[in-house]
């Protein structure tokens, strides 16, 4: 154990160090070198390692050099600093390249020598860092739903939204770096069930009579606790027209499905298959469970305008199937007017891209109630 003796502030050698992370969630990834030791880290702009975040101590925590490595110990810190996880008590920690030096909920990743670039930087951000992101998500209020707009083809007016999930956390900005880490914790479900719950709350913001489409994730169609989490929303929204999206191939059992299709009526939910049409496109089935819609997989719709004539007649031929089985047909990727107009000669009923509107937050559609294309 050191004691808190007095240090005379030294360089350590030619090399540097670096702390890399991000310290609020609106910027990027930030660099900062460790200047010469001793020094201290606090939210003070005048610390030698400023740190502008309400949870880090104005005074937190300090390096230095012991036995010529570089070490850190907590000041008295509020709200802790840890090492690799581990909150520094009264001891001081001996620093290696690649560990993770956390001030109150600011994670850092230290390295060594060179200042890299942010791709390089962002790359070797490792596990342990992600699932401390994967963390603040969950419970931190890291998860940002955004709403993208449904229209109906004859006339572009909204009937509805999808909630796609979305974050301004490092390493978590998409729902496949979120689901990436979500799977090495186990966590698919209940990440896809919190997605839909601030979806919906936020959703009644609008105050309108559209409809939600609510999003799954095909582990939750194998484990207990779907059919709870729907009858959740269901009390939270009693009124509110609810579409649930399920991956057309998510289900291998077509009794479990026709099941699930009568549970979901219960509920007063309506059932999308979404994506189909790539992989195993269910089209005898779709007579049996009658979902209903059909969402219409981008790859098969977007830039339709310029595919060629086999593939128009196909999509033109299913899309009729759809309509003629009472089902709703939905066009995904639907991104200019001359795609828009194929598909509505093809007697698609709803579609859904950005050229009706890109994903956004709620704010951005609290006082769009005007039909589209957006201008």
């Amino acid at each position: 154990m050191e004691t808190n003796k007095p240090i005379e502030k030294i360089v350590t050698s030619t090399e540097f160090w670096y702390l890399s992370g991000q310290i609020n969630e609106s910027e990027g990834l930030r660099r900062i070198k460790i200047p010469a030791v001793p020094c201290g880290v606090g939210r003070r702009s005048d610390a030698d390692v400023s740190i502008p975040c309400s949870s880090v101590s104005k005074s937190h925590a300090e390096f230095f050099e012991h036995d010529n490595q570089l070490c850190l110990r907590d000041q008295g810190s509020t709200n802790g600093t840890y090492v690799n996880g581990k909150r520094l008590g009264n001891e001081f920690a001996t620093l290696e390249a690649g560990d993770l030096v956390q001030f109150a909920r600011v994670v850092f990743r230290l390295s060594r020598n060179r200042i890299e670039s942010p791709t390089q930087q962002e790359e070797s951000f490792d596990r342990v860092l992600t699932m401390m992101q994967f963390d603040r998500l969950m419970n931190d209020g890291g998860l940002v739903p955004f709403f993208q707009p449904i229209v109906s083809m004859s006339d572009c007016h909204k009937v509805g939204y999808e909630v796609l999930g979305r974050s301004r956390l490092l390493g978590l900005r998409t729902p496949a770096e979120m689901f990436s880490a979500a799977s090495k914790l186990n966590l698919e479900a209940e990440l896809s069930r919190a997605m839909r719950v601030q979806g919906l709350s936020l959703f009644a913001a609008l105050k309108s009579n559209l409809g939600i489409y609510l999003n799954t994730h095909p582990t939750e169609l194998s484990r207990v606790g779907l059919i709870d989490s729907l009858k959740a929303l269901r009390d939270m929204s009693p009124g509110q027209e609810i579409t649930l999206e399920i991956h057309e191939g998510a289900f291998s059992n077509i009794n479990k499905i026709v099941e699930f299709r009568h549970q979901l009526a219960d509920l007063d939910i309506k059932l999308a298959f979404d994506d189909f049409g790539v992989g195993r496109a269910r089209l005898v089935e779709l007579g049996e469970v009658r979902p209903d819609v059909v969402k219409f997989d981008m790859k098969l719709t977007r830039d339709i305008h310029r595919a060629p004539q086999k593939r128009i007649e196909v999509v033109s031929l299913i899309a009729k199937m759809v309509n003629d089985l009472g089902i709703i047909s939905l066009a995904e990727g639907v991104e200019c007017s001359e795609t828009h107009e194929v598909l509505k000669d093809m007697n698609f009923a709803l579609a859904q891209g950005f050229y009706y509107g890109k994903p956004a937050p709620i704010s951005n559609w609290l006082d769009a109630d005007k039909s589209f294309p957006a201008e």
